[in-house]
């Protein structure tokens, strides 16, 4: 086979996407029926990238002149993506029924973010780094006020995209300094030369700044003030989107970045910036989530706690730390849209029922949500045998490797502060007495998402070493 076309070959899923998206805006287009055919035109899109990428984990190569990177790592930040999305696309499909709120560029934007993402993870060139980020954010600023005729929803995609914008102008100024001190913008160059460049202080400017602009993206402290009210107005099945698989793509990028500390060996100058943001994350997510009554809030404070214990990965920046962080974006991708799917459908109209008080006496009312939304807690809070548990156990021992006891102690200090939230939520849910009569309105689809997340949070819990030896296995590549 001529090189070229197997490169083609290398490149499908991104070919699939691509492809995929000329198809939906064609159906879109021609079609009445597009409201029945996207969803499972986009659920088939994703299954098939996401089992393709894990089949093929072991075709690692790089192309197009070191700019693509295909297999090894950016093939399991691929699945995690497309599974991600697919669940995503589970819930929108009964959840934009009930708003009315049917806007056939839903899917597409879906579609779009992930080639975004999947660009990002794929990476061996920082200007590709850009073009993945670009096309991630655009679809995210569009897809958080979605529903246009919900206000906070405006106000949410408005935050977003101003304070995204704030953040990308720290990405290119960073770049611009790399690329002047390097004098090429090519991964593997700057990794390999990483000692010599660390060595001059515009390049570290550059790099800093950089990760400053990726610190924004993962929602860490003190970069995290976007976080609360994008989650809390975006439509809930986007919020479950943005705060799993956009967060992962971002740490995939910051684990591409750090390559040369945990591939070579280099001294980890970056040490005492991801050590800060991580106690400062952990501390602040877990403490502010406790006052919180509104859910997506509590999830979202939630969120920059957990940005803070992945980021305790990156500070210690060894194997095993890097290995930890994969491990937990791919548990914390399933718990999290579990969790928000079983909101998307408790929520009522305008925003209603996304406060504790409406999950008050939910076992008396749907018996099979409450176990789920109870199982995505303990998960989410760590507590074994499940995902959470092991996801923040990698992390903590790579710490440890790494010589950072104290600040796995503090992960560990903030994951029991964070119990109380979690289980305050589970408390609701049995021992209240419900304060409003209502019905969920439970799609089959929403329904399947809620199963199909709870089914993997419990499988990489009881079986976490199924996921963790494909992780180690492509770690180094």
């Amino acid at each position: 086979m001529p090189a070229s076309n197997f490169e083609y070959y290398q490149l499908l899923p991104f070919i699939i996407i691509g492809l995929g998206i000329v198809i939906s805006v064609v159906i879109e287009i021609t079609t009445k029926k597009s409201e029945e055919i996207l969803p499972w035109f986009s659920m088939i899109l994703f299954f098939t990238v996401a089992i393709y990428s894990i089949v093929y984990i072991n075709n690692h190569a790089v192309l197009f002149g070191g700019m693509v990177e295909v297999g090894g790592k950016p093939a399991i930040f691929n699945f995690i993506f497309n599974i991600g999305a697919m669940l995503i696309v589970m819930s929108s499909i009964g959840y934009l029924k009930k708003y009315g709120s049917y806007f056939g560029e839903y899917y597409i934007l879906i579609q779009s973010s992930v080639l975004g993402m999947m660009i990002m993870a794929g990476s061996k060139d920082i200007l590709m780094v850009f073009l993945g980020l670009e096309l991630m954010s655009i679809c995210f600023y569009v897809l958080a006020g979605i529903n246009r005729k919900k206000s906070s929803a405006n106000e949410a995609s408005m935050k977003y995209f101003l304070l995204g914008s704030f953040a990308t102008g720290f990405i290119v100024y960073g770049i611009a300094l790399i690329y002047g001190t390097a004098g090429n913008t090519n991964i593997t160059y700057i990794t390999n030369n990483f000692q010599t460049l660390s060595s001059n202080i515009i390049f570290i400017t550059g790099f800093v700044l950089f990760l400053i602009g990726f610190s924004f993206k993962i929602a860490a402290f003190p970069f995290h003030m976007w976080v609360p009210d994008v989650y809390q107005g975006s439509a809930t099945t986007v919020t479950g989107l943005m705060s799993t698989a956009g967060k992962t793509a971002a740490f995939s990028v910051l684990i591409i970045a750090m390559a040369a500390t945990f591939t070579l060996n280099a001294p980890n100058v970056f040490k005492p910036y991801f050590s800060a943001i991580a106690a400062l994350s952990m501390l602040f997510g877990s403490i502010v989530a406790i006052s919180q009554d509104n859910l997506k809030r509590m999830l979202a404070y939630s969120s920059i706690a957990h940005a803070g214990y992945m980021a305790i990965g990156l500070a210690a920046s060894n194997t095993a730390s890097i290995s930890g962080i994969i491990f937990y974006l791919a548990a914390y991708t399933f718990m999290n849209i579990g969790a928000f799917s079983v909101i998307s459908m408790i929520e009522g109209e305008g925003d209603s029922r996304t406060n504790i008080d409406s999950f008050a006496g939910l076992n008396a009312k749907s018996p099979v949500l409450a176990a789920f939304m109870s199982l995505f807690m303990f998960a989410l809070a760590g507590i074994p045998p499940l995902a959470g548990f092991f996801g923040k156990y990698y992390v903590f021992v790579g710490a440890i490797e790494g010589g950072l006891t104290w600040l796995a102690i503090v992960g560990v200090i903030s994951s029991m502060i964070s119990v109380y939230f979690y289980l305050r939520v589970v408390v609701y849910i049995y021992f209240r007495e419900s304060i409003e009569e209502f019905k969920p309105e439970i799609s089959v689809y929403s329904l399947t998402a809620v199963m199909i997340s709870g089914a993997l949070v419990l499988i990489f819990g009881i079986f976490p070493d199924i996921l963790l030896n494909i992780i180690n296995s492509v770690v180094n590549l």
